[in-house]
Order: C-alpha cells, then structure tokens, then sequence
C-alpha cells in the first residue's frame, strides 16, 4: 500500500478509473485533490480535446493525476502518448491493448505506466514490458470488459502470485470493505470508477447519478456477449433495445455503431436513456448515497482499516492468540 503512494506520489492507494469520453477535469482533479490519483480517460477524444482538459486539471490541482489511454479504441495512440510526454503527465494507464511498444518510451521520460490486465497471462505479459503497475480489473466492472469473464477475488490473489510488480485491483470496489479485501487478496491498492459517478463532483447528468445510487444487485447487464465485445451497463430503455437487437442476432459492425462514445455521452451527460446507454459497474448496488469524492475517499480508508482490525481481533479470538 505505501509502495503504490510512494510510486504514485499520493496519499490514499486509490486511483480512478477511466472514463472515455465522459472524463472531465472536474472530476479528476477532485480524486487527485482528495489524495488519490484522478484519471483522464481519453477514449475516442482528439489530442486537442484532451489536451484542453489536461490544461483545466493543471488549472485545479497541482497534484498528482494519470492519463488513460485505451490503445486498442482510440485512433491517435502515439498522439497522445506524445502529449502525455509534452506536458509531463507523471502517470499514464494504458488499457485495451499491448502495451509493450508504448512503455520504453514513457519511462524514458520519466513517466509511470500502470498496465490494465484481465488475467495471469496478460499480467506477466505487461510485467515483462515493463510496466510499473498491473491494475487486475474483475469482470464485475463497467464498461468495455474482458471476454474471459473472469472476477476479481479471483483474479487478484492468482496475479499477485505470479508477478513481482505491485497490482492494483479493479471491478466490484467501491467503498471501505471492498478495499480491506482487496488489500486481503494481496492488492495494493484499488481502482474505482462506477462510485465516483455518485459523487457530488461528477458532473454527469442527475439521472445518471441518481440511477447509479438507486440501483439494486440486478441492476446492470452485459452488452455484445453473442459477439465477444463485452460492455457492462446499467439497465435502461437504451440498454434493453441493444439486449434485444442482439437476441435477434447483431454483428459486430451494428454493435460497434450502437455503442459508440455518442451514445456513452448521450446516456451519461445528456441523460437522454432513450438512445443513449450508461456505464456502471456491479458495485452499483451496493451505492445508495453521493457524497464529496473528499468525503468518499476518507470514508474507504477509515472503514477498510476498522473491518481489517476488526476481523484480526476476531480472528485471535478464534485462534486463542
């Protein structure tokens, strides 16, 4: 746990997650302020485009914050890999890709890399390119997933146990326990996304927000399965027309048009459910208040170190010791 905030310059093992073409400065600067590492997920955003939003974050924190890039998604990978150098980013994740071509050159730089795995093979994989960081995230997660499936207690004690780097866990966190386990599974940190959207900060449309703290065990549902693009989204009228194109059989192309970034942007910010889908993970149930991302941030760290005495306490009890 202190390794990762000694890597990553921060003060809570916390990082968000990205959040594609929804990310803001708002937001990120507000993790990053609380003491974990605000993200700005690129997605499908122009160099431009995310540059202004780099220049907004630096104009509301001068702490630590990471930048997201999706290889296999976004089409100017090596722009924004050029950026992140250009205006010194300390930290960069890569995702949705190999990201073995981009890591020499980042930490030529200085920078460090955080790798997104979804399994053993693809951590050792990463590790071996050298990233700093792995972050394992479960299938429990929101948006674009693996198609392995795997989940996250799964996940992370298998990870840890075949790779040196410190891991970070993903999918299914949210709050104090999820963090105490995470750090039980032998993670060092964790990453959160879905419980930052109900966070006073987000500046994410009310009924997005409002349906995240509403949401209930069953609430979400996995797009693109029949065609091994998995998404994980809440359950709207947008969502359900997608479940039912893709029953009557879908290729991958109509997929790919259905869920696209405008209709992420329609859901999540213009809040329009009807042709827009939002993202959210499965820790969605367990969420039913919106507090600061200040307030969330001291919370996980208060409550994940009451559960882990707690269960030691018990546990000496139960050994006698």
């Amino acid at each position: 746990m202190l390794h990762i905030c000694e890597i990553l310059q921060i003060n809570y093992p916390i990082v968000q997650g990205g959040m594609g073409n929804i990310s803001n400065a708002q937001l990120t600067a507000a993790v990053s302020e609380a003491g974990g590492l605000g993200t700005i997920g690129c997605g499908t955003m122009t160099p431009k485009e995310v540059e202004n939003i780099i220049l907004e974050t630096k104009g509301s924190t001068t702490k630590n914050f990471a930048l997201n890039i999706a290889i296999g998604v976004s089409p100017y990978t090596n722009e924004l890999i050029d950026l992140a150098i250009l205006h010194k980013i300390p930290v960069v994740s890569l995702s949705a890709g190999n990201p073995a071509p981009f890591i020499p050159k980042l930490q030529e730089h200085g920078i460090k890399v955080l790798a997104l795995v979804a399994s053993v093979k693809h951590a050792q994989k990463a590790e071996a390119a050298g990233a700093d960081i792995l972050v394992a995230e479960g299938f429990e997660a929101a948006g674009i997933n693996s198609h392995l499936e795997l989940t996250t207690f799964t996940l992370i004690p298998q990870i840890v146990a075949n790779v040196q780097v410190p891991v970070i866990a993903a999918g299914g966190i949210g709050d104090g326990k999820g963090l105490a386990a995470a750090f039980m599974l032998g993670a060092s940190g964790v990453q959160i996304g879905t419980r930052l959207i109900a966070t006073k900060e987000a500046p994410f449309h009310k009924t997005y927000k409002q349906s995240v703290v509403e949401a209930e065990d069953t609430s979400t549902v996995i797009l693109g399965r029949s065609i091994g693009r998995t998404r994980r989204v809440l359950t709207n009228a947008y969502a359900k027309k997608i479940v039912e194109r893709e029953k009557a059989g879908m290729t991958l192309d109509q997929y790919m048009n259905w869920t696209t970034e405008d209709q992420h942007i329609k859901g999540a910010i213009e809040g329009d459910m009807d042709n827009g889908f939002i993202n959210s993970g499965l820790i969605a149930g367990l969420i039913d208040d919106m507090p600061s991302v200040e307030e969330l941030l001291q919370a996980m760290i208060v409550e994940a170190e009451e559960r882990i005495q707690l269960t030691a306490d018990r546990f000496r009890k139960i050994s006698g010791k």
